[in-house]
């Protein structure tokens, strides 16, 4: 567990984002409860623990400093963030865990997803962290500030389902792998691309970028 502990903090850290022993142990139990979890369930397909910590931790901890910075610019540091086809959690519990004045909420259409992760939330007690069972377009939540995805489907899906549950000034930060030029191509006219922000992820070769995206303002 050190060495994995050792890994992880480290690659916080190239990240910008320290994290703590305590929530590096956190974060550790989580996956452990991941890895235990898809061996009967099928949460991820990645199943090797290193793997998982690399692809798995180390990429959903790669958004904590720009939400950070995208918080400060709102100058309102808890925030309500939904992560839409939520899966086992990634990256909305790993923003639980290390940023508990954001409001977590995960969405997922496959029942023991959302069971999984409300398992997690009691297990590791994360207030701060819901799941629902429900298509995202048919949520009756209050607004977010800010609506997240990874590896969930194209930007103008993403935007035509969860455009009505976005609060007045919130934004999009859609996780993605290589620069999606042919989905923001595909974007309606009415929504603005304001940022895409190249992720370097610790010890993974391999592209990623967020790519932030509000309504156009008229």
């Amino acid at each position: 567990m050190s060495a994995d502990r050792t890994q992880l903090q480290t690659g916080a850290t190239t990240l910008g984002t320290p994290i703590s022993d305590a929530q590096a142990d956190t974060l550790l139990a989580y996956l452990a409860l991941l890895q235990r979890w898809n061996a009967v369930y099928n949460l991820t397909a990645i199943r090797d623990p290193q793997q998982m910590l690399v692809q798995h931790l180390l990429d959903s901890l790669s958004v904590l400093a720009p939400l950070d910075r995208h918080r400060a610019t709102l100058g309102a540091p808890a925030i309500r963030l939904l992560d839409v086809g939520s899966g086992g959690g990634l990256p909305g519990v790993v923003v639980a865990v290390l940023r508990p004045d954001v409001a977590v909420t995960c969405v997922d259409t496959v029942g023991k997803k959302a069971t999984f992760i409300r398992q997690v939330a009691a297990e590791l007690r994360l207030p701060n962290l819901q799941a629902r069972h429900a298509r995202v377009e048919e949520l009756k939540d209050p607004p977010f500030d800010v609506i997240t995805a990874r590896a969930f489907a194209s930007l103008a899906d993403l935007v035509r389902l969860t455009r009505a549950l976005l609060a007045p000034g919130a934004c999009w930060m859609a996780m993605k792998g290589q620069h999606p030029q042919t989905e923001i191509d595909a974007l309606p006219a009415d929504v603005t691309v304001f940022h895409v922000e190249p992720l370097k992820v610790p010890q993974l070769d391999a592209e990623r970028c967020l790519i932030w995206m509000r309504p156009a303002t008229v």
